[in-house]
């Protein structure tokens, strides 16, 4: 099995010239001297570090594409030819009441179950990179209007370029994160929420402080590791004073900006950017009893985790801690990486994959359980894109697992209506748009849907806000489809039993029956009747 070919990757700028390529390395068969490029060896022998990551940064997301032995792909959602679970009380199932479009998509999340979504998805953390920040506006009132959760991730306040701290290096005045804030209770109504991510320098800093004083919040999400992926630089800078600021603020800036050596070699053009890095953390359970403790103090009513791929020694310790803490949601992320912020290698070498770390995360919960301990509510990452993906985790995970946490897959929409607009507003739209129409009326399906709600607002909402809601329908309908063919028409009745596991590795890993076992007594039963 072909799980990845290093050494080159489009992600990285980088090829191979030979047609031929060692497995192992990577490395073209035949090497010549006086090659013009252009692997990653190549390339690193006079760019460098730079080579580590996806680029251009900052205008790009990416995946990694290490293909697993293992994924969702991996197991099938079962249909039903009778029965209707979870149809409104009162309510018999007959064919005119089991209809696909009444499904119930609806999930709730929190101790309390205090957070309702209209749909099981929500957006990963849109922190501090360049991506996040040029599209808020089309993130942050796209996911409000879809009735889903937004999470502004971390060091929105550290790189804030108007930062405002006092004497003690505490934050006074963020106005980019009273922006993203702001913007998404804008055309907030009650469904989802947002959250703000907090690291180990949002913690110096202040930050959930500031934000529960300023706008009292009440949801803050602690974050076990930095930066996307363990240890990714998760955003580059392209100025020497820029550096020297954020270096100041009590960042890690890589190359140090700091040394004459460095601030010579970006004089002279060879040095063209500088990694920020923040600090690893370091768990401990009663160093994290005390920061939740610390948190609703302030006044926060939710107190959310995020933690990564890590080895399952981390994951019980998010499971057993989370649930003596009473936490409200514990998202879990695996590997591959995405969105792109991480080393290129990283992103495809590092961490548990989703389908195994979601096979253990469902193992350790019924642990919890079988001891009476209350489980927290879990979304799972890593890797998601489409409807049939999330009822799959949704299922697998049930009933432990409430939503799945997207990435790319909902950063794409938001850019895709953005550069529809723009395209409009220069009158250069490209035919794969304009074949559907030349006016955003013509080309959103949702367009008049939102004007009947909205009214002259819907001239407010920008077109990549539009765009998220857009998937974020096409979505639900799909969900609802699926749904429906296994008979469920709410997802509370979603259940491991809706599966089937296609090879036998996979239900062994997962512990879904394998297809030529699921339901074989049942079948064995009517042909002996």
């Amino acid at each position: 099995m072909n799980l990845r070919r290093p050494n080159s990757n489009e992600a990285i700028g980088t090829y191979n010239r030979s047609r031929d390529v060692t497995p192992m390395s990577g490395i073209c068969t035949r090497c010549v001297d006086g090659c013009r490029g252009g692997c990653d060896i190549w390339l690193s022998s006079f760019r460098g570090r730079e080579v580590l990551y996806p680029g251009p940064f900052g205008e790009i997301t990416a995946g990694a594409d290490k293909d697993y032995p293992l994924d969702y792909s991996h197991i099938n959602i079962q249909g039903y030819a009778v029965g209707a679970k979870g149809l409104p009380e009162g309510v018999e199932g007959n064919p005119d009441t089991a209809v696909f479009h009444e499904v119930n998509t609806e999930t709730e999340y929190g101790w309390d179950r205090t957070v309702k979504m209209k749909i099981p998805i929500f957006t990963g953390a849109l922190g501090s990179t360049d991506i996040a920040g040029a599209n808020w506006e089309h993130f942050a009132i796209g996911a409000a209007i879809s009735g889903i959760t937004l999470v502004c991730g971390e060091n929105v306040c550290g790189v804030d370029p108007n930062l405002d701290l006092d004497n003690k290096g505490k934050i006074v005045k963020s106005p980019e994160m009273d922006r993203r804030i702001e913007t998404y209770r804008q055309f907030h109504e009650g469904y989802g929420e947002i959250l703000v991510q907090m690291n180990v320098e949002d913690t110096r800093l202040g930050t959930a402080e500031y934000v529960s004083q300023k706008h009292e919040l009440d949801t803050l999400e602690l974050k076990w590791g930095q930066g996307a992926k363990c240890i990714g630089g998760e955003i580059k800078v392209r100025s020497l004073e820029r550096a020297l600021e954020l270096q100041n603020r009590g960042y890690i800036v890589r190359p140090d900006p700091s040394r004459k050596e460095v601030q010579m070699a970006f004089k002279d053009g060879a040095i063209k950017e500088f990694e920020r890095h923040s600090r690893l953390g370091f768990v401990t359970k009663e160093g994290f009893l005390e920061e939740v403790d610390r948190l609703r103090e302030l006044g926060y009513k939710r107190i959310t985790l995020k933690t990564g791929a890590y080895s399952m020694t981390e994951l019980a310790m998010a499971l057993r801690y989370g649930s003596e803490a009473r936490i409200d949601l514990l998202t879990i992320d695996g590997a591959p990486g995405g969105t792109g912020m991480s080393p290129w290698p990283m992103m495809n070498e590092w961490g548990v994959p989703t389908f195994y770390l979601q096979a253990l995360t469902y193992e350790f919960a019924e642990k919890l359980h079988k001891r009476g301990l209350r489980v927290p509510d879990l979304a799972m990452a890593g890797g998601f894109s489409s409807e049939d993906g999330v009822f799959k985790a949704i299922a697998m995970g049930a009933p432990y697992f409430k939503a799945v946490c997207m990435g790319r897959a909902l950063m794409i929409p938001g850019m895709v209506g953005r550069n529809i607009q723009k395209w409009i507003e220069a009158g250069e739209l490209p035919k794969s748009v304009s074949k559907y129409g030349t006016n955003a009326k013509q080309l959103f399906v949702t367009y008049e849907e939102l004007v009947e709600k909205y009214g002259k607002d819907v001239e407010k909402i920008p077109l990549g806000a539009m765009g998220i809601y857009t998937y974020a329908q096409r979505f639900q309908i799909g969900l609802q489809q699926l749904m429906a063919g296994s008979r469920n028409f709410s997802l509370k009745t979603v259940s491991r039993d809706d599966l089937m596991a296609l090879t036998e590795e996979a239900a062994k890993v997962s512990g879904i029956d394998y297809v030529m076992d699921a339901y074989r007594d049942v079948a064995e039963g009517i042909l002996e009747s």
